[in-house]
């Protein structure tokens, strides 16, 4: 499942990120593989917002697409 696939209030681990400028954009936002992040909202054809902590990030659809992701306590 990818990012973009996620619903409001899920917890998830980030697994893998396919593309290699999709994996530096995300690392700026403190976001790496192995990061557990919620899923904070989605707005409809737009981006995924996600926290981290006390922080909240915006992640735009075609990036999020590209971040393969499993629900946490999921194995």
């Amino acid at each position: 499942m990818t990012l973009a696939d996620t619903k409001s209030g899920n917890k998830v681990v980030i697994e893998k990120i396919v593309d290699k400028m999709t994996r530096l954009q995300a690392l700026r936002f403190g976001i790496g593989e192995g990061s557990e992040v919620e899923c904070a909202g989605i707005l409809r054809g737009g981006p995924v917002i996600l926290r981290k902590n006390l922080q909240e990030v915006a992640i735009g659809r075609k990036m999020a697409e590209k971040i393969n992701v499993r629900l946490k306590g999921a194995v």
